[in-house]
Parts: structure tokens; C-alpha cells; sequence
């Protein structure tokens, strides 16, 4: 470090809050962050870039990929600012925080309480989502234009798209990044960039050094080592507030460089593309017209024909790979694809253009109308095409979704090759129109071939983790319809210039028979040991329930299994002893949360999914929660009783509150907002280097004033997911049952109900 140009300081924060995370209270104790402001000496700017990532990890995983690599790239980024001799205007925030998987609690204590928090003007945080690979920029801003100038400006390879910032902000992604907090709570705006590939052993223990490729550290540093020097000497950073003019519209062009330009403009644009295209094919109608010697209402009518025809082969390019992921799950074979990726063209894609050319192809084969030719026939089915895509960008347009770009560009290229067809006069000799139209659909369809490739590699290891409710071959199906239409849907119909089109489309449902054959054989199996594993959360649980007078109703042992993926407990069926088990999506319409350890919001959203399965010997806990009552006040001038607590337990507990009929909980020492929602309320405790008990109190208030009668149950969970805690006998006996293809992400846990 050149101590004569620079200066660091370093800050050990121990921080303790809780803010409100989905469906629960999120409250942290004593969790870290490792801060490091660096600057140059000269510089008087308290205007800070804030580079973040986060040093902990999934328990059982190495964390390489999530989020060790980053980290890496944080440090090295640091040294060669420190040991260069260039300097630069504005400070810089390096966040290593220490609680992101936790969920995202470092960065809320660092953006809430740290003193210099208030002093961060521009963000960019580093995360993972697979293992290595180039990062993806997935979030922008938001409101703030100027990020994405910065960034098209200081990035060598360039990976960004508007495109997946919006489906992850839809909520379909099963991820959060600390980017949230630092929008929310400070009001930051930011660049969101992650690594996505290789998301087949995100949160695994197969997420080491070895899975790295070793040009990501060096491709990823150089775009964020450009960013940094960019960001620090920028005048914007100064106030960015006076350039916050809206969202952005974004993606690169192959890694090459990115195109970007505000929303506005952006509907502008659509607009004219779509509109242009709209009277380009109606000049073509015209000039065919007049070339076949025919009305123009007859022209009209022979087009609407076309147009019904070809919409009908739209409504079956959608309805066909949709019907094939219906089947397929249908009869327990979903994900076929999770390993063999390549299925995917048989399963879906050949379907889907199936479905797209099948009506226009019947009718080019059989109709016999000798007033308008043939090719120019053929030409109708592209202008069908065209205005079915200019209607659909327009209405996408002004429903604020930006991704309407994608229909933007197709539209673009083709009015482009009917220009020229028409200038050329290409349009009236025979076939040869149709060299343009090739020629021109090149860049688009190598462009949406390239984004739909990148987005399967990184949706697909995804749909490992997203749960057991939804289908997920229905999701890789619409990606493989949407990935089609826009890169062939003006090259399919083309088929018909061949002399026996039918004979060409039959290659299609052919190939669909033979891979769906395939797919239902070994080869289709989704799991592979150690590279394409079936995730399964698994919770040795032990239950007792507290009935107001002391006694226990229920004292239960067993295994909690909140599995990852669609195919649930059907792979382990050969292998490990689930006949008794069962859903327990009636036990939640019985008890509170399920009467279950459930863990956190996830857990929480996904708990009526879950399954139980019990065991005959009593589970061997590493400890229980020790729940203490302080003691009981009425306050007769209010009217509420007010029970005080003192909770002890392991580093990880949620605390779950359900008032009774006619009772309602007027106030907590928790966040008062959470009380505006629907019980029973969830509180998740964690904490880290400050293990003192947690002290909290319920004030709860009775239509009756009664309160010498069960008024509230109160349910804790203890989860001891540190793998310093010994299993059982028992317990090691059943996990050593699983597959080699499963990964199991265990931990004991225990659930008490009291009534007070």
C-alpha cells in the first residue's frame, strides 16, 4: 500500500436490530461485519462507493461459489487500488459482511447503525447464485439511469439484462440478495450482480475450489476493479439524488458491449418499430395486390384467413410443450431435463414448432388459389407474424413491462428485410424474398439462442431448490416457447419453400417421440452424485405439546422434510424406509405453524408442503430452549395482561404467537408493525458473538376482561444447525439410508407449545 497517496481504516462491527422480512420479524444479536473504508488522502468527498459481499455460508456447504469467490474479487480489488498509484476522488466502503445467508442481517445492522452508512451514495454488491462463470447483472438502481452509463462504460464483458432483473423481481426466483436492505433501509441505488452458473451445487457441500472456473476471479475482477475506478470519480456520486429520472432498459449484446436507455425512450421506440413494421406490411400487401391483379379487400380477405390460421398455430406453439410438461409431470417424470439439458429440444422446442407452422403448413399444402402465387402466400404467413408481435410489443409497451424489447428486436430486423425485399423488387421474384428474410434473422436468432441458453443454465439448477407446489417443467417449457418464437418464429414457416414440406414437418413430432422415449429412460433420471443432486431440507424434530395446566398432550419424534424439488420423496423410495410418511397440510389447519419447528420465511411460506415421518425411539437433542415466565401483570386501567419472558436457548430459535378466540395482542417488545398483519405472528431470533437470553414481553387484551384462562398459545423453535452438534444413533442410521444422489441439509431441532 502506498501510505504516502492512501489510508484505510478497518472497523469490526457488532451489531444488533431486527427489521421485518416477509412474513416475520427478522432479529439479530451480536452478528459482524468487517469494514474497510479506503481513500485517497487528498480526497475531502463524504460521498462513499459501497462495494458489498458476504464471508458466511450455508451450513455443510464450503461457500466457495456463494460467497467466497466474491470475496476474493473484493480483496484483490482492494490490493490493486492499495498498491497502484492512481488515484481517485471518492471514498471506498469495502463491506464484508457477515450474515447474509442468516437471512440478509449483516447488511441491514451495517445500512442502519453504522457511522458510515450515511455516507454511501452508490452500491455494488457481489453475490452468488451458482458457482463461477461470468456474473450477471440482474438489478439496477432502481429510478437511477446513470448506474447503467457507468457500467456500459467500465465493464470489459458485459452480461446484463433487464429481462432478469424483472423475473427476479417477480418473486419467481427462489433467491435474496443484501441488496434489498441497502435500497430499502438506505436508500442506496446500486448495481445487483451475481454469479449464476453451475447452480447445481449452490448451498451444497460439492460448492468448492474445484468447481471455480479459474478465469472467473480474472474476467470478474477486471469488470469490478473498471467499476470502482469509474464509480470514484464520478461527479454524480457527489448527489445522486438529482439523477434519479426513472427505470432502464438493459442488456448487452453478447458480452461485447450493452445497449441502455431510459423506459421512456423505450416505449418511443417500440412504438415506432412496432408501428413501422405495421405499415411496411400493409405497402406489401398493397404492391402484391396490384401485382396479382386482384382487389385489395380481396387481398385483406385472404390475409385474415392467414392471420386466424397462423394464430391458431400460435395458441398450439404454446398449448403443445405445455401439454408435454402437464404429461410428463403427470406420470412422475418431471425434470428430465435437470441433467440432460438437450432433452429440452425434443420435450419442447420441436412441439412448439410443431404447434407455430402446422395450420398455415396444412393450409399452403392444400389450398389451390391461383389469383395470389404461392410465395406470396407464404409472405402473408410472416406478415401474420409480424403483426401479431407488433400488437403484443405495444400492449406490452404500455403495460410498464420492459422486457418488451425482446419483441422489439425481431420486428426491427424483419421490417428491415421487407424494405429491402420491396426496394430490390425480391418481393415478386418467386422465392427469393426469403434470402433477406434468413439474412436478416441471423443476429437475432444467435442473440435470443445466446440470452435463452444463459437463462436455462441458470433457471434450471433453480427449479432444484424451488419447491414441491408448482410444476417446474411447466416454467422450462414457456422459457423454451418464448427462446423459439422470438429467434425462428420467421424462419419456421420457410419450411413450406421446400418441395415436400410435409415430409421436412414430420421430422418434427418425429423427434419428439424418440426423446420423449429417452427421457422416461435412466438417461431422463434428473440426479447425478455430486454434480446434480436432489436437495432435501431434513429436521430431526422432537414436539411437545404444553396444555395450560402443565400437562403434555403430545410428545412426538420424528423427521420433518420440507423437500426441494417436484419429484419429493418418490427417487429415495428404493432406498430409505418412508412408509409412514405423511403431509401434514391437515395439522396445519389444527395447530399453529403446522405444530412445527418451522425454521424461517421460507420454511413458513412452504410449511403446507412439508411431510412428516415418525420414529419410534425418542430423538436425542444436543439441548431444549429454556422459556422462562418473569411474571404476569394485569393492568386494570387498560384492561390488557401483560406476560414477560425470558428466552435461552441455541443460536438459532423463532418464536410463534397465536392469540385465542376473542383475544387480540395489543403490544410486544418486538416491531409494533408486525401486529397490523394476520397471527399467528413469527419472530426469528439469531445471534452471534452476544449470546445473552432474550427478554421479551406480550401485552394481550380480552373482549371479557377474563384473563385466568388460556388467552394465547406460544410455540419455540430451537434448531441446532452447526454440525458441532452430535446426531443420535438413530439418527445417523437413517441418514446413511439416503442416496448417493440426494444432499441432505439436516439439523436436529425441537418445538414446544405452551398456553398461557
Amino acid at each position: 500500500m502506498h501510505t504516502d497517496l492512501f489510508e484505510m481504516d478497518i472497523d469490526v462491527q457488532v451489531v444488533s436490530g431486527a427489521y421485518i422480512h416477509w412474513t416475520m420479524v427478522n432479529m439479530y444479536q451480536g452478528v459482524q461485519n468487517v469494514v474497510v473504508r479506503f481513500r485517497t488522502k487528498a480526497s475531502t468527498s463524504e460521498s462513499y462507493l459501497l462495494i458489498n459481499s458476504h464471508f458466511d455460508s450455508k451450513p455443510g456447504s464450503p461457500g466457495t461459489g456463494d460467497d467466497g469467490a466474491m470475496v476474493v474479487i473484493m480483496l484483490e480489488t482492494l490490493r490493486v487500488i492499495a498498491t497502484t498509484r492512481t488515484p481517485f476522488h471518492h471514498p471506498i466502503i469495502f463491506l464484508f459482511n457477515g450474515a447474509e445467508e442468516n437471512p440478509l442481517q449483516a447488511s441491514h445492522g451495517f445500512i442502519t447503525q453504522h457511522k458510515w452508512a450515511k455516507n454511501c451514495k452508490a452500491l455494488i454488491n457481489l453475490d452468488s447464485a451458482g458457482s463461477g462463470n461470468r456474473e450477471v447483472l440482474f438489478q439496477s438502481g432502481p429510478n437511477h439511469p446513470w448506474l447503467m452509463d457507468i457500467y456500459r462504460k467500465s465493464v470489459k464483458r458485459s452480461f446484463a439484462s433487464t429481462f432478469a432483473e424483472e423475473i427476479f423481481q417477480s418473486g419467481l426466483i427462489p433467491s435474496d440478495t443484501d441488496f434489498r436492505n441497502f435500497c430499502d433501509f438506505g436508500k442506496v441505488p446500486g448495481l445487483d450482480m451475481a454469479h449464476s452458473y453451475n447452480g447445481y451445487v449452490y448451498h451444497t457441500k460439492f460448492d468448492g475450489i474445484s468447481v471455480i472456473p479459474r478465469g472467473t476471479l480474472q474476467t470478474t475482477g477486471n469488470n469490478i476493479l473498471g467499476l470502482v475506478r469509474t464509480f470514484t470519480n464520478s461527479s454524480i456520486l457527489k448527489d445522486p439524488s438529482r439523477h434519479a429520472e426513472g427505470h432502464m432498459v438493459f442488456y448487452d449484446f453478447f458480452g461485447y458491449f450493452v445497449v441502455s436507455y431510459t423506459e421512456s425512450t423505450g416505449r418511443i421506440l417500440n412504438t415506432c418499430v412496432s408501428v413501422s413494421a405495421v405499415l411496411v406490411i400493409g405497402i406489401s400487401m398493397y404492391l402484391m395486390a396490384a401485382d396479382s391483379f386482384v382487389s385489395i379487400g380481396y387481398t385483406l380477405r385472404l390475409f385474415s384467413l392467414i392471420f386466424v390460421l397462423h394464430l391458431i398455430g400460435w395458441i398450439l406453439a404454446i398449448a403443445l410443450p405445455l401439454l408435454m410438461a402437464t404429461i410428463f409431470d403427470s406420470a412422475d417424470r418431471s425434470m428430465t431435463w435437470f441433467t440432460s439439458k438437450w432433452l429440452v429440444f425434443g420435450l419442447y422446442i420441436c412441439p412448439m414448432l410443431m404447434g407455430l407452422s402446422a395450420p398455415t403448413l396444412l393450409y399452403l399444402s392444400i389450398s389451390r388459389n391461383d389469383k395470389v402465387s404461392q410465395p406470396y402466400r407464404l409472405q402473408m404467413v410472416d406478415h401474420a407474424h409480424t403483426l401479431i408481435l407488433s400488437i403484443l410489443c405495444i400492449l406490452l409497451t404500455y403495460s410498464s413491462i420492459r422486457s418488451s424489447y425482446f419483441l422489439m428486436i425481431p420486428l426491427l430486423f424483419h421490417a428491415i428485410s421487407l424494405v429491402i425485399n420491396m426496394v430490390t423488387t425480391l418481393h415478386k421474384q418467386a422465392y427469393y424474398w426469403s434470402i433477406f428474410v434468413m439474412l436478416c434473422q441471423i443476429i437475432p436468432f444467435l442473440y435470443f439462442t445466446y440470452l435463452f441458453y444463459a437463462l436455462t443454465c441458470s433457471i434450471m439448477p433453480m427449479m432444484g431448490r424451488f419447491g414441491s407446489s408448482s410444476n417446474p417443467d411447466l416454467y422450462i417449457a414457456i422459457i423454451s416457447v418464448l427462446g423459439t418464437m422470438l429467434s425462428m418464429g420467421y424462419l419456421i414457416p420457410l419450411l413450406n419453400i421446400f418441395n415436400r414440406p410435409k415430409l421436412v414437418f414430420l421430422i418434427l413430432p418425429a423427434v419428439t417421440l424418440v426423446i420423449a422415449l429417452i427421457a422416461i429412460t435412466q438417461i431422463g433420471f434428473p440426479y447425478r452424485p455430486a454434480t446434480n443432486v436432489q436437495r432435501v431440507n431434513l429436521q430431526e424434530v422432537r414436539r411437545v405439546f404444553y396444555e395450560y395446566d402443565g400437562t403434555v398432550s403430545r410428545n412426538e419424534s420424528g423427521y420433518l422434510f420440507d423437500f426441494q424439488d417436484r419429484r419429493k420423496e418418490l427417487p429415495f423410495a428404493p432406498y430409505v424406509d418412508l412408509e409412514d410418511l405423511y403431509n401434514i397440510s391437515d395439522e396445519c389447519d389444527k395447530y399453529m405453524m403446522c405444530g412445527m419447528p418451522i425454521f424461517n420465511h421460507r420454511t413458513t411460506k412452504s410449511r403446507r408442503q412439508a411431510s412428516f415421518l415418525p420414529r419410534e425411539v425418542p430423538l436425542q437433542l444436543p439441548g431444549v430452549p429454556q422459556l422462562t415466565l418473569l411474571r404476569k401483570t394485569i393492568n386494570t386501567t387498560t384492561e390488557t395482561v401483560r406476560f414477560e419472558f425470558e428466552l435461552k436457548g441455541p443460536s438459532h430459535m423463532s418464536i410463534f404467537v397465536q392469540p385465542l378466540e376473542k383475544v387480540t395482542v395489543s403490544d410486544w417488545s418486538f416491531l409494533a408493525d408486525m401486529l397490523l398483519r394476520e397471527p399467528p405472528f413469527h419472530v426469528y431470533f439469531s445471534y452471534g458473538k452476544i449470546s445473552t437470553p432474550l427478554k421479551f414481553y406480550i401485552d394481550l387484551k380480552t373482549e371479557n376482561s377474563e384473563f385466568e384462562e388460556p388467552l394465547m398459545q406460544l410455540g419455540i423453535s430451537g434448531h441446532y444447525i452447526n454440525f458441532e452438534h452430535e446426531r443420535d444413533a438413530e439418527t445417523k442410521k437413517f441418514l446413511a439410508t439416503f442416496p448417493p444422489y440426494s444432499y441432505i441439509m439436516e439439523w436436529p431441532s425441537s418445538y414446544e407449545r405452551y398456553m398461557f
